[in-house]
């Protein structure tokens, strides 16, 4: 079993003296071989490292020091090796770019419903929507069974695809999810200023979904914004990978296409460049 560990956790609370923080995590991290992204804004903090249980247990508790972060909880994932080729710590205006005012979540975050609670109504076959918030990119890995797609290539796209929803969706249940919670932190409290009256958002995303049990009701595998691309309903690497030329995720089945030339063409791209991971330019994004 390996002993590299990835964390990605974020945590929407005001913080301060971010250029200082930014340069002393920057040196912590790199002290104990730590790598990966840490983003810092006054909304909040958004990061995914990997290292050794030790290593990160020393990250993580500088980062529970901080005003606002004492409760943050990370994910856990296990892989073969770091997926993670260095350690930057940025300093932005959004931890996840939304670029909508009045969308504050932590003063008004929208409700959540839990894996456990999620599972038990999808076995009951409870009369909601499924609302997959991700690019087209990452749901063509994989979603829930019975998921309707957002429709966008970047979380940018999100409120303008909102405006797209049918007109009875905003007084039916809908369940909105993406990869680990980040993304619906604001989609959600941007539904309800559009008008959508019952809204809750999966707890934790996919990514805690898998933790908590496992993969029923999902279809596929979860990417993921680093070097392992894909994980699976138990949490580890698949063998999926992203086309060198336009940085489309290819399952197995796309690798065995007649398209598929290693470090030229795809599927996707063998007619023309397309836009796959590299047009999001949201490093980290969950």
């Amino acid at each position: 079993m390996s002993s590299i560990i990835n964390l990605s956790c974020y945590k929407f609370a005001p913080l301060d003296e971010l250029e200082s923080r930014k340069v002393e995590l920057l040196a912590l991290c790199k002290e104990h071989s730590v790598k990966g992204t840490i983003l810092l804004a006054p909304e909040g903090i958004n990061f995914f490292i990997a290292g050794t249980r030790e290593q990160l247990d020393v990250v993580v508790g500088v980062l529970r020091g901080i005003p606002g972060l004492a409760d943050i909880k990370p994910k856990e994932s296990p892989s073969s090796k770091r997926p993670f080729k260095r350690m930057l710590v940025k300093v932005k205006k959004e931890i996840i770019a939304f670029g909508v005012e009045g969308v504050n979540p932590a003063l008004k975050p929208s409700p959540k419903i839990s894996a456990q609670q999620l599972m038990q109504w999808l076995d009951e076959g409870r009369p909601l929507t499924l609302l997959d918030t991700r690019n087209e990119y990452e749901v063509r890995m994989g979603t829930f069974t019975g998921a309707v797609p957002i429709g966008v290539m970047n979380f940018r796209e999100f409120p303008a695809a909102v405006r797209q929803l049918p007109e009875h969706l905003k007084s039916q249940p809908v369940v909105m999810f993406c990869t680990g919670g980040i993304r619906c932190e604001k989609a959600g409290p941007f539904m309800e200023m559009e008008g959508f009256t019952n809204i809750l958002q999966l707890d934790g995303g996919i990514l805690k979904y898998f933790e908590e049990v496992g993969g029923k009701h999902y279809d596929g595998e979860c990417f993921v914004f680093d070097e392992r691309v894909g994980v699976g309903a138990d949490l580890k690497e698949t063998p999926s990978v992203l086309c060198f030329n336009c940085q489309m995720p290819l399952s197995r089945a796309d690798q065995r296409h007649s398209a598929y030339v290693v470090e030229k063409t795809c599927p996707y791209c063998v007619n023309g460049k397309t836009n796959g991971k590299g047009s999001a330019k949201q490093a980290g994004c969950e």
